[in-house]
């Protein structure tokens, strides 16, 4: 206000409380007496000339602290004949409440001031009110369309241009977005932000958050800062919950940022009725977890991450603790090859009720296996009853439909031991999905990749460029036949390869006949110039299958 023209002119000048030129003037009042100034709501910047003012000390003292009871935003003193100076004693009423206290060099034209303020008030009044009808009709639109949790928290993120978070009421994290680069690129209920930790940022800038933030530290010891946030505000925190019928699912949770014309509360809200009545239209009442564990585990195997600090803090503040604790990957498939839809919730269920924590979901690019990260808790192991168990949850959602077989990946430690042991796992699944059979009765077969030191070497070379390069040449005329007849030669000789010195079980593990799998080996062999019979043939295009498999998840 002291910019304005009608103020500028008249030589203002600031005698108290710099530090609280920031306050907001509500409205302007033209006030001449203690009376008049008793009268207010609080937040008037008052304007006088002194005229109406007592001349003694004791009196001035009075007046001063009625004016700083009744919650003024400053006092603005047009000096002149009534009042050629400021008053002392009311001067220090005001220093000592820290309140602006402005005198005008100049004569000033009270009326111009008043007209100019309250029209700039009246003007953002507006602008707040279009930008809360913007905001209603945005995730009111989200709430018809039957948006996902993750869309929502997207687009909240995007108004604020700051992180949002949504937790459950363990303060775990369900979906975040507008986290800075670090981490998981992963949208939706995982994350968004260009890492998840990290996902490909919606919403916030750099400019929006701490500045030393980025997706790990923002993310990093969750559920601790959440806690501490919600008993004692944190600063910059804006805190929202999400219910609705009398039941609260969580929270969600505005990191600082930039004012909104709406409000930061008001943009909050409005996206928690729209994640409500997403939830209350969930017929799953897993849905968000579930569409949580899918959007991470699709991030750590499509290799979505910039760091691996922000994949760890994602993780872990998803409810999955990896600091110092023993983790290995699983992959699980039902004979049918087709997943149920709780089957990830029942399987966390059974590692919990196990003593591990676990994150699970569908496999990105293999619908009909399900992969499941585990952790044990101290004390605990991964042994095969847990293993076991798992299956039989998944098994017990079809009782028509027990669990193929269980793969396991190595023990490992860390973020990126944990995704080599789930690529080891989900390769061992697809590999011996169709080893089991009528002898194994309705028990799950487990088996770990210990027992495949073939698949183990292949993921310990990793992308090694001359694997792959081994790979191609040897499997590139299967793939180009296979491209341009839309054959399935790769998959025969994968089928093949898993049992070796057995046809009957291969051409099984196919959906062949003997008799057509017999000609389509018949053609690799004339495809590739290889005996099939030969040891070392058959162990160098082992080696390129599995490479072939690894690459593709």
């Amino acid at each position: 206000m002291l910019r304005m023209e009608p103020v500028a002119v008249a030589l203002p000048e600031v005698l108290t409380g710099r530090e609280r030129l920031d306050a907001p003037v509500r409205w302007v009042h033209v006030a001449e007496t203690a009376e008049a100034a008793r009268l207010g709501s609080g937040g008037e910047l008052l304007l006088a000339t002194g005229v109406g003012w007592p001349s003694d000390d004791a009196a001035l003292r009075r007046l001063g602290r009625v004016l700083v009871d009744a919650g003024v935003a400053g006092l603005v003193l047009e000096l002149g004949v009534p009042m050629p100076a400021a008053p002392t004693a009311l001067v220090k009423e005001f220093q000592a409440a820290g309140l602006p206290f402005v005198v005008l060099h100049r004569e000033a034209r009270f009326v111009a001031i008043t007209e100019a303020v309250h029209s700039r008030i009246i003007a953002e009044q507006m602008v707040a009110l279009r930008a809360r009808d913007d905001i209603h009709a945005l995730f009111t639109g989200l709430s018809l369309r039957g948006s996902p949790a993750d869309f929502i928290v997207e687009q909240a993120a995007r108004v604020l241009g700051s992180p949002v978070v949504l937790e459950d009421t363990s303060h775990r994290v369900i979906a975040a977005s507008g986290l800075r680069a670090s981490g998981v690129a992963a949208s939706g209920v995982a994350a968004s932000g260009t890492g998840m930790g990290g996902v490909a940022a919606s919403g916030g800038g750099a400019a929006s958050a701490p500045a030393n933030a980025s997706g790990e530290d923002e993310l990093a010891g969750w559920e601790q800062r959440s806690r501490a946030a919600h008993r004692s505000a944190e600063a910059g925190w804006t805190i929202v919950p999400v219910e609705a019928r009398g039941m609260r699912w969580g929270h969600l949770v505005g990191l600082p940022g930039e004012p909104h014309p709406a409000g930061r509360s008001n943009v909050l809200e409005q996206a928690a009725v729209a994640l409500a009545l997403s939830r209350l239209s969930d017929r799953d009442e897993d849905e968000w977890t579930r569409r949580s564990h899918d959007a991470l585990l699709a991030a750590l195997l499509g290799r979505r991450f910039a760091g691996e600090g922000g994949v760890t803090a994602r993780f872990e503040a998803a409810g999955f603790p990896l600091a110092g604790r023993p983790v290995a990957g699983v992959a699980v498939r039902l004979r049918s090859g087709t997943l149920p839809v709780s089957a990830a919730a029942r399987a966390v269920e059974a590692a919990r009720a196990a003593g591990v924590d676990a994150v699970a979901g569908r496999h990105p690019e293999q619908p009909g296996t399900l992969v499941v990260a585990v952790s044990a808790r101290p004390g605990r192991q991964l042994g095969d009853a847990l293993f076991g168990s798992i299956a039989d949850a998944i098994g017990s959602v079809r009782l028509d439909d027990p669990a193929a077989g269980v793969a396991v990946g190595s023990d490992a430690r860390g973020i990126t031991g944990l995704l080599s042991s789930l690529e080891e796992a989900v390769e061992l699944a697809a590999g011996s999905a169709a080893r089991t059979d009528s002898r194994l009765g309705r028990r799950p077969l487990i088996q770990r990749v210990q027992h495949r030191p073939l698949l183990r070497l292949v993921n310990a070379l990793g992308s090694d460029p001359r694997l792959l390069e081994h790979t191609e040449q040897l499997l590139r005329p299967l793939i180009e036949h296979d491209l341009a007849t839309g054959g399935d030669l790769v998959e025969v000789l994968r089928a093949y390869l898993s049992h070796p010195g057995n046809r009957t079980r291969a051409a099984a593990a196919s959906h062949l006949s003997r008799s057509v799998f017999y000609q389509r080996i018949a053609l690799i062999e004339d495809l590739l110039g290889m005996d099939l019979d030969d040891g070392e043939t058959v162990a160098a295009l082992h080696a390129a299958v599995l490479t072939r498999g690894r690459a593709a998840t």
